[in-house]
């Protein structure tokens, strides 16, 4: 019989052994998971022997890991902004490099009474359903086009007992878009990536869905169309905060200002990349 340590012990090793970076907390992640367990209890548990079925399914678990398949896609669930939220294949994995959108949108709304916001883009809804968590007092919005990526938006607000609302719609139709007006604030965390950061993906993120990733042969498609588009739902002095990738932050302030926004700011995340750009719409 193998107990709980016997095998932590090897799944690190084999961790450590294929380059696995964050190999401790990875292995903790999946005994934690497969073994219903807290962080306490699992250390609690070290000398615990493991039936059979247990290991095989932990071992599964692993190898599934070394093929390069996420983490989080493994646990079916990931934790962003201090909340729980359900992941798998057909929905992006939230980032803590995107905590940075919330904590800005957090900060300018702290004085507003009832904001109006609308998440374009919204995925597992991470960002919304932070921002209501946290708000308690806004009118938020989710739009999200993928089936898959719904699916599991329209979960992660019944598990978060959220507030907000779910729209299937596509933000890239002017037809779309007009259905919104009044809006105090438009937040996205549109695909980015260009068609030369597809062919260069680390393993891990190739398993995420692409439509979720490139954002135009230049990573702009959706920044310039959702700007032009979605301006005309704002209120005047509305704003706009989108997650940019790194180095895009002159370009996306350039399509800002274009479109009849000012005060652009740049918000760096934790590793002092600028993540998030800003704009007042003042037509």
């Amino acid at each position: 019989m193998v107990t709980v340590n016997q095998l932590s012990t090897n799944l690190k090793a084999m961790f450590k052994e294929n380059k696995v970076e964050n190999y401790i907390f990875e292995t903790r992640c999946i005994l934690e998971h497969a073994l219903q367990l807290n962080h306490s209890n699992l250390i609690a548990s070290l000398d615990m022997q493991l039936s059979e079925t247990q290991v095989e399914t932990i071992r599964k678990m692993a190898h599934k890991r070394l093929s390069g398949y996420p983490l989080q896609y493994i646990l079916g669930e990931w934790e962003f902004f201090g909340l729980p939220f359900y992941v798998g294949e057909g929905v992006l994995i939230p980032r803590q490099d995107t905590e940075t959108l919330v904590e800005c949108v957090l900060e300018k709304t702290k004085l507003m009474i009832k904001p109006h916001i609308a998440d374009l883009c919204s995925g597992s809804g991470c960002i919304a359903i932070a921002l209501e968590q946290n708000l308690h007092n806004a009118d938020i919005c989710a739009v999200e086009y993928s089936d898959k990526a719904l699916s599991y938006l329209v979960r992660n607000i019944e598990l978060n007992a959220s507030s907000v609302t779910a729209y299937k719609g596509n933000v890239l139709s002017s037809d779309f878009s007009a259905c919104f007006s009044g809006l105090d604030i438009i937040t996205a965390n549109p695909p980015y990536l260009t068609a030369e950061d597809m062919t260069k993906l680390q393993k891990e993120v190739s398993f995420e869905p692409e439509m979720a990733l490139i954002g135009g042969e230049d990573g702009m498609l959706f920044y310039r169309t959702i700007t032009s588009y979605w301006k005309h739902s704002l209120k005047i002095n509305g704003m706009i905060f989108y997650e940019i990738g790194i180095h895009q932050e002159n370009e996306v302030s350039d399509i800002l200002i274009y479109n009849g926004f000012t005060d652009i700011q740049f918000y760096k995340d934790l590793n002092g990349i600028i993540r998030v750009v800003s704009g007042v719409y003042k037509p």
